[in-house]
């Protein structure tokens, strides 16, 4: 009996930790564009839009971080108390990228001295590490496969 309830107490917690590992998705979701793909945070409403990538030192190849906003519009970025350089590709509601740019680091980062405009209606910005749109030839104009991202 005390072997019985010794192996209980051991298999009962790695089935729960395997379970919940099933269960509860802790994959980041994908945005591809072309034949390149980023796991990203989702930024989502006006507290994690304004904290974006700030306080970053990095941004991991292959991740980022994708904007969503309640309706298409004329968008603004800039570098807020951030490390590092970061692309921004502003993407309309139909899956278009508008307009691209490599957002540099900021000499105060309290107050950016550069704005940058899509131009043109958005409804999402994906952020990546900077360079990286340019590297992988991703241009205005390129669709982008977008997360199934709830109304």
């Amino acid at each position: 009996m005390f072997k019985t309830f010794t192996l209980w107490i051991v298999l009962i917690p790695l089935i729960l930790l395997s379970s919940c590992r099933c269960s509860g998705r802790t994959d980041k979701p994908q945005v591809r564009i072309g034949e390149h793909t980023w796991r990203v945070e989702l930024a989502t409403d006006d507290q994690s839009r304004r904290q974006g990538l700030s306080g970053r030192d990095e941004v991991p190849e292959g991740t980022g971080m994708l904007f969503v906003f309640d309706r298409e519009e004329a968008l603004t970025f800039h570098m807020l108390n951030c490390r590092t350089g970061i692309d921004v590709a502003f993407i309309s509601q139909t899956g278009r990228i508008v307009s691209i740019y490599t957002m540099a680091v900021e000499d105060n980062p309290r107050k950016p001295r550069f704005l940058y405009s899509s131009g043109h209606p958005a409804k999402f910005a994906l952020e990546v590490a900077g360079g990286t749109f340019k590297q992988l030839n991703v241009k205005a104009g390129d669709k982008v496969e977008l997360p199934n991202l709830r109304p």
